[in-house]
């Protein structure tokens, strides 16, 4: 990965991004959690009768908006992290969408999420399994000029 930063030459770039990545992650989970009961309570309590698959679009489309976006969730901007492709630059809508998919495939399928946490604890550039699939690394932000 030629374009991104170099854990050995700018670790300040990585440093604390797993704990970040898990932060982010639990003030992301709130925030889908109340979109949804926010959806629950527009929709009459219709929404209720599915709760579980209404959380599971909100969650996605949640996270892939702000991957499409920003190139981060609403919680890694807090943290200010951000996700980058293999060429360094943000995500694109399809990046944003596929990484979105495999998070989403992981969390369900318990021991890929525990491969995926593993993967960001001891990988150089602390990239979970989605990240090793597509190329795509989670760095602090560069402060702005």
């Amino acid at each position: 990965m030629p374009n991104l930063p170099a854990p050995d030459l700018q670790p300040e770039f990585y440093e604390s991004v797993a704990l970040k990545r898990a932060l982010a992650w639990v003030i992301d989970t709130v925030l889908v959690l109340l979109l949804t009961l926010l959806a629950v309570v527009l929709s009459a309590f219709v929404g209720a009768l599915f709760f579980p698959f209404l959380y599971g679009a909100v969650n996605i489309a949640y996270r892939t908006v702000g991957l499409a976006r920003w190139s981060a969730t609403p919680g890694m901007m807090l943290l200010s992290i951000e996700f980058r492709d293999s060429s360094g630059h943000r995500l694109d809508p399809g990046t944003a969408l596929a990484h979105t998919l495999i998070f989403t495939v992981a969390i369900l399928i318990f021991p890929l999420h525990l491969l995926s946490m593993a993967l960001i604890l001891i990988s150089e550039r602390g990239q979970s399994l989605g990240d090793h699939i597509l190329g795509t690394v989670a760095l602090n932000r560069p402060a702005m000029h």
